[in-house]
């Protein structure tokens, strides 16, 4: 199964390792979906305009931090870690290292885990005499970026406890929600610190 098969000998079966199924659409059309997109959206504006603030010593951390959350709103509902996934899948398939494919996911994601990480160390020494309403916003961007890596790592054990639900709502919203609303809260804390 490791090795590449022409397209004309390939059983019904391996038909879905070689075609790209990924289409755009609304990645989580429910509710809480929409409820993040929207948390996104209202977090990008607060920290955007946080960052114009020109009396500020972190406008950068900020203008960083709005960018992060403008692409992950997008992703959120397009899905996009899933047409990564699938053109990662037809790859393995087709240049016939599918069977090997679980190492490779691990070098991607230590990779992306790496630049992340890298982005956030910048982001650290570059705040690094910045007030608590910042640092606070860090540490709500960081959980969001560990948060998506895990998810998009798609580990079973930890997918089956985000999309278990408490109270009616799924943990995913709740810790995603929860990520973002700690941005919100500390870039509004940070301009009420500048009136």
């Amino acid at each position: 199964m490791g090795r590449y098969v022409s397209k004309g000998t390939q059983s019904g079966t391996d038909r879905h390792l070689y075609q790209f199924n990924w289409r755009p659409g609304i990645g989580d059309p429910t509710i809480g979906g929409w409820v993040t997109v929207l948390l996104y959206f209202l977090a990008v504006i607060s920290c955007w305009k946080t960052a114009r603030n020109s009396y500020l010593s972190d406008w950068k951390v900020w203008y960083a931090i709005s960018v992060l959350l403008f692409a992950m709103g997008i992703n959120k509902q397009l899905d996009l870690q899933s047409a990564l996934t699938e053109l990662g899948r037809v790859l393995a398939y087709q240049e016939g290292w599918y069977a090997n494919r679980q190492t490779v996911q691990l070098y991607f994601i230590a990779a992306v885990a790496f630049v992340c990480g890298w982005g956030v160390i910048a982001l650290i020494v570059d705040a690094r005499r910045a007030p608590l309403p910042t640092w606070l916003a860090l540490l709500g961007a960081t959980f969001l970026i560990a948060f998506v890596l895990i998810r998009a790592a798609s580990f079973h054990h930890i997918d089956r406890l985000i999309t278990s639900s408490i109270f009616g709502f799924r943990w995913n919203w709740i810790l995603e929600m929860g990520g973002i609303i700690v941005v919100l809260l500390a870039s509004r804390w940070r301009q009420n610190q500048t009136k």
